[in-house]
């Protein structure tokens, strides 16, 4: 696979006197303040959704961003790409940690079972990607709000087939964190409530909630 960065080399701490605009100037990761190095009292992590497959859309417009790993009509081609960039990224970067959605990695398809295995074949890339740079997983989360079917909540939802599918979702989201490795998992509810009292079953949506 080709470089994504051929250009950037690996950001060193460089001291705060450094002109070099890709170095650390005060973070050094190996100092010891208080008996621990710097890199385990900040343990940071890139955030796979925002660095990688975010393309810069707002209200006023479409994306602008040109990402050379999205070069491909083929999605899982440009997941494998998109990972493999990552993961050069968090080497050069010199982070710990990264962390992700589901669906970040991994195309949602048409049925939970064939997203489950996209998202299977990825996670072997993504545990190969680990045992050879030595980043490890900070946490994993659900993608349960990009999809349509979440316009009214995942866990709140007051229809029952959309809380089923929610729930089918983070429990393979759990297995795959914990298959990497991963050191915690977040339940993110980025849609659950309403517009307004109007338009949600309350009463079902607290009977829901985990």
């Amino acid at each position: 696979m080709p470089e994504f960065f051929p250009n950037v080399g690996k950001i060193e701490y460089q001291g705060p006197d450094s002109t070099n605009p890709l170095s650390f100037k005060h973070y050094d990761p190996d100092e010891v303040v208080l008996g621990k190095p710097m890199r385990e009292h900040l343990r940071f992590a890139v955030c796979y959704w925002h660095t990688f497959k975010g393309l810069g859309s707002d209200p006023f417009g479409p994306g602008t961003m040109i990402r050379p790993w999205n070069d491909s009509d083929d999605e899982m081609q440009v997941a494998e790409m998109t990972l493999r960039a990552a993961f050069e990224f968090f080497t050069k970067l010199g982070v710990d940690f990264w962390c992700f959605h589901d669906h970040d990695i991994a195309p949602e398809a048409d049925t939970l079972a064939e997203s489950n295995k996209r998202l299977d074949k990825m996670v072997d890339l993504a545990a190969k990607l680990q045992d050879d740079t030595g980043i490890k997983l900070l946490w994993g989360t659900a993608n349960l709000f990009a999809h349509r079917r979440y316009l009214g909540g995942a866990s709140t939802n007051p229809d029952p087939a959309i809380f089923a599918y929610a729930a089918a979702q983070v429990k393979k989201a759990m297995e795959v964190t914990h298959r990497l490795g991963g050191l915690g998992y977040v339940f993110w509810g980025g849609r659950e409530g309403y517009d307004t009292l109007l338009n949600t079953d309350l009463k079902r949506e607290l009977d829901h909630l985990a």
